[in-house]
């Protein structure tokens, strides 16, 4: 590979929303894209005219404008390869069937689907793997227009000699050896006149000098057709290949909905952080030896080809929800305000419990115990509102404790409330509890919780009002014990 003109491309089917599996493809491809100063394409497969949307067009864009994964050669960035959608390259397409036909490389097929099944059926009871046996491969001129002239509808295959071998070397499962005799002619027109896949998807790679292909696995038995198409054109240079490893679920199964899997919009809409994805997806079949959090760009100084993976890549939560922890961490005060504030739901409820000249202080105290922006919503209501639920941990450990604790934690209030640390010192000393035994009641009464931020950062929030107010209840609690 030359390092020096490495261009990749991502290449959906506006189909439907871009899942998890394809957005990791598409950041293969824009890191290394950017590891080597090259180019990251944008193309749209866009020739099912019955499942391809424009609203799946805009969301997909949306999507991985939104992770940052910026093209510079595609829709709205004309590189001079252009159209980028396959819908309008038909006049293009149909210069290179009527090459493959003048050379005799290509043939009408007028078979039906039924006598396929039938010869598909025949080949697998004999112990054959199935492929076109070549029925219309010897048709004459004569027999060809005559079946045009009766109105049949027709494919057009692409004749695969016999004894023909495709070798290449793939950058992630080394050399791949296919014989002509396994693959048979395959279709590269539909009865419809539009392009099958191993054609469209050749032809746009080499007219728009795609470099580096880098897809799942499953496209790898596709790359020999690919490569003889190319071949036949004369569409040079040939780009190079990398399959990696298919995103699957913890029972190895293809990746779904019940895996937890989501949707970019999914995740965006819930609150997910485009950099905790990206971190996640970066490690999800690739090894980076550096385990912190990474920029972008630090991303693509590090990625490797030899370092993707060839065994499935497991979807994990657990993983995911480290990454946006990780995220949550190291962003500004400031940067998790305005993600707070960009959910309505969140918004709402911060707007109404949360002073506006509080918000600072609470976005630091709460930052340690937040992953999603519905948390901040749970210690805006524990910490500013008057109506404390309690947990089943809390409740118990408040009984627990007994009425004699809370009392002389609501008598010594008043002249020790000015921080934490000395009321919970005076409180020690008079009750004669320490650590858990102190803490764990306190932090029961005080936010009906027994985990949660730092007891020390909530004090000023929570008021010296309020504490005492939750003191008295909880006291109260400890009596209808008795």
């Amino acid at each position: 590979m030359d390092v020096n003109s490495v261009k990749t491309r991502f290449a959906p089917s506006p189909t439907g929303l871009l899942h998890l599996g394809n957005v990791r493809t598409a950041l293969f491809n824009y890191l290394l894209a950017q590891r080597f100063n090259g180019q990251f394409l944008l193309r749209l497969e866009d020739t099912d005219a019955v499942r391809s949307e424009e609203k799946f067009e805009q969301a997909l864009q949306e999507d991985l404008l939104w992770l940052s994964l910026t093209w510079q050669e595609g829709p709205e960035k004309d590189g001079g390869n252009g159209p980028y959608w396959q819908s309008q390259r038909a006049t293009i397409y149909k210069e290179y069937f009527d090459k493959l036909l003048g050379h005799q490389q290509a043939y009408p097929c007028f078979c039906t689907e039924q006598e396929l099944k039938l010869s598909r059926k025949a080949q697998l009871a004999a112990g054959k793997p199935p492929r076109y046996a070549g029925k219309c491969r010897g048709l004459s001129p004569d027999e060809v227009q005559a079946k045009f002239s009766a109105g049949l509808p027709s494919t057009l295959r692409f004749h695969v000699p016999d004894d023909c071998t495709i070798t290449f070397e793939d950058k992630v499962r080394g050399q791949q050896t296919y014989k002509g005799l396994d693959i048979g002619d395959f279709i590269i027109r539909r009865s419809d006149g539009t392009p099958a896949f191993f054609f469209c998807n050749a032809v746009d790679d080499a007219l728009m000098k795609v470099s580096l292909v880098v897809r799942g696995e499953d496209h790898l038995t596709n790359t020999p057709r690919q490569l003889m198409i190319l071949k036949s054109l004369g569409l040079a240079p040939l780009p190079e290949y990398a399959h990696i490893s298919l995103v699957v679920g913890f029972d190895g199964a293809p990746l779904s909905k019940r895996h937890g899997s989501k949707t970019v919009k999914e995740l965006r809409d819930s609150g997910y952080l485009p950099l905790a994805i990206i971190n996640y997806l970066a490690r999800l079949g690739h090894t980076y030896e550096n385990n912190n959090l990474m920029s972008l760009q630090e991303l693509a100084a590090e990625i490797e080809i030899k370092h993707l993976h060839k065994s499935p890549a497991r979807f994990d939560q657990t993983q995911l929800d480290h990454w946006q922890k990780e995220v949550v961490l190291s962003a500004t005060d400031d940067e998790l305000l305005a993600w707070l504030l960009g959910h309505e739901s969140v918004k709402k409820k911060i707007n109404e419990f949360v002073p506006a000249e509080k918000k600072p202080e609470f976005i630091n105290t709460i930052r340690d115990n937040m992953v999603m922006p519905e948390d901040a919503s749970v210690w805006a209501e524990v910490i500013f509102t008057n109506e404390l639920m309690l947990s089943g941990d809390a409740l118990s450990e408040i009984k627990k404790t007994g009425t004699a604790f809370f009392q002389d934690a609501a008598k010594i209030l008043p002249d020790n409330g000015e921080d934490f640390k000395k009321f919970s010192r005076a409180t020690g000393e008079k009750t004669n509890k320490k650590g858990k035994n102190l803490f764990m009641p306190l932090r029961a009464a005080l936010t009906g919780r027994t985990q949660g931020p730092e007891m020390a950062k909530m004090w000023h929030l929570l008021g010296t009002e309020r504490i005492q107010t939750r003191l008295v209840a909880a006291l109260e609690l400890t009596k209808e014990n008795q």
